[in-house]
């Protein structure tokens, strides 16, 4: 009878763990993940062409920068590398379809369905914020690249891929390619180079120590700029 009242006693303070709660993801969330996804292999497929590029080349990614000229007051940029011939002011773009759009467009299209800012347009913004904040430096020539994911297709004009252009339209995936290629052009024009090798680090320096980092301040921008676009 003891032996009975024991076993009984022991098996209701047995209890099961309990289970792990399972997110349930909404279709909006599930958008967003998938997009976030995207982005970041984006992200990885130019960290890989930037790691190709040759060695006294040095590179920044994602730079919030002060430009008082700006609606929100500052410039986001994707990508700058920094050669011994000029600065390479990087923008990209994750679109699905075919981009169509001049040099002088206000705005480009996408497979005639969407509009968006000229992009050109956009990073002249930047270049012109970057050349502001650097100090005790001869002024370094830019060239502008736009970078698009492969699930496009180009309508535009030749010349923004033709590698004589400061203006270039490439693909991610050719992005060390272009690069490379702009750069023996402008040896072959100039055998000495134009920028020192104590210029880049401090050019690096410069626009590393300008980069804002606080959360805040980089969500503001964002909230500021899409609800720009959402009033175009």
């Amino acid at each position: 009878m003891l032996f009975k009242t024991l076993l009984s006693f022991f098996k209701k303070s047995d209890t099961k763990p309990p289970q792990a709660v399972r997110k349930v993801l909404t279709p909006k969330s599930k958008l967003k993940v998938a997009a976030t996804r995207i982005g970041e292999l984006g992200e990885h497929k130019i960290n890989i062409q930037l790691d190709q590029l040759p060695k006294e080349c040095k590179s920044l990614s994602d730079l919030l920068l002060p430009n008082p000229k700006s609606r929100t007051g500052y410039t986001q940029i994707d990508h700058i590398v920094i050669s011994p011939y000029c600065l390479f002011v990087i923008e990209t773009k994750n679109y699905n379809g075919e981009i169509k759009g001049g040099r002088t467009d206000q705005y480009w299209s996408v497979s005639n369905r969407y509009k968006m800012y000229n992009p050109l347009k956009q990073n002249y913004g930047h270049i012109k914020a970057v050349e502001s904040l650097l100090k005790g430096i001869p002024k370094v020539k830019s060239v502008s690249i736009i970078s698009f994911t492969m699930r496009c297709r180009f309508s535009i004009d030749p010349e923004l891929r033709q590698i004589q252009s400061n203006e270039l339209v490439v693909y991610d995936v050719e992005l060390s390619e272009f690069i490379s290629r702009k750069l023996l052009r402008l040896k072959t024009e100039n055998p000495e180079p134009l920028v020192s090798q104590m210029q880049i680090q401090s050019i690096y320096d410069q626009l590393s120590q300008a980069n804002i980092k606080d959360s805040e301040i980089r969500n503001l921008h964002i909230e500021k700029i899409t609800s720009t676009t959402k009033k175009r």
